[in-house]
């Protein structure tokens, strides 16, 4: 097997750049594995292929705005950081974060870049709301550094990263500037810990959630914190090479009961795509489920 072998031809102007109205309006692909025959449907009709008693599990995880465009004071110069992780095992105050920054070379040490209200679009008459200091390298990361914020004005520093930064979108969406709730799935969790969204659960809406429900079908949710690395291209020539990045999980044992229920009963346990995969994959050791916080770096 060779990382060529999932090349296929998707032109650009069939990618499309602004969500679907509604979620549920958007097309869906059925294959019966049993014959191979395919359907085009529509996404709302997902509910004809599901069976009472069958659960549904979704990766409840809400988008963070981790995407700051900024200028070093220095310089003037235009740089990018990616919020990836609060590091509060070094500060508990929570000011410390573990960033990717672009242009890495020239991110070094005591740098400190300004962050304005508005983000990418501010001009340069608005206020600095937030400012972030290059503490160190991360060691192993391109492009990674530890960085620490404040927020200079009256401002927390949460509403700061709210007032300048922007939902990092996957590389193939690229003018996309409406409502940034678009791609937050309808039943995230209000706080927020992710990188990028678990698209797959994006076509949902609480008519066809409510929808599900009535049929039998039970919904129950997981969380796991969806990294940048997530955007990033599988570079090896054997795919089984690559190292994918670990994430933090969290299977609670509510869930662990619902789906052994689920199995002992001979019914379908459908993981909403494949952050909620690996959250289930991670958690189950061969002979049980771990319902405590845990990181992964399962690869399947």
């Amino acid at each position: 097997m060779r990382t060529d072998d999932f090349d296929y031809d998707l032109p650009d102007e069939l990618i499309a750049q602004t969500p679907a109205e509604p979620r549920d309006s958007c097309r869906l692909l059925v294959l019966h594995r049993d014959d191979g025959t395919i359907e085009h449907r529509h996404f709302r009709d997902i509910v004809e292929y599901l069976d009472p008693g069958d659960l549904i599990v979704a990766n409840k995880t809400r988008v963070m705005p981790a995407r700051l465009v900024g200028r070093k004071r220095e310089t003037g110069g235009v740089s990018e950081t990616l919020l990836l992780k609060r590091r509060e095992d070094l500060d508990p105050l929570g000011h410390l974060w573990e960033c990717l920054v672009s242009p890495g070379k020239r991110l070094k040490p005591e740098a400190i870049i300004e962050y304005r209200a508005g983000g990418l679009h501010a001009p340069l008459s608005s206020p600095v709301v937030l400012c972030g200091e290059i503490v160190d390298f991360v060691e192993g990361s391109k492009g990674g550094r530890l960085v620490r914020f404040e927020a200079p004005g009256t401002q927390t520093l949460d509403e700061a990263i709210h007032a300048a930064g922007h939902v990092p979108l996957p590389p193939y969406i690229t003018d996309y500037e409406g409502d940034p709730e678009k791609y937050q799935t309808v039943y995230a969790m209000q706080d927020e810990h992710s990188a990028a969204a678990p698209t797959a659960g994006l076509h949902f809406t609480p008519e066809l959630i409510e929808d599900i429900k009535t049929h039998g079908i039970t919904w129950e949710s997981v969380e796991l914190e969806v990294g940048i690395d997530t955007f990033r291209l599988v570079e090896e020539d054997d795919p089984t090479q690559h190292v994918i990045h670990t994430e933090r999980y969290h299977v609670s044992q509510e869930v662990i009961d619902a789906i052994r229920t689920t199995k002992a009963e001979g019914h379908r346990v459908i993981a909403i795509g494949t952050t909620s995969v690996r959250s289930l994959e991670s958690a189950w050791d061969g002979d049980a489920c771990a319902s405590n916080p845990a990181i992964t770096a399962r690869y399947f």
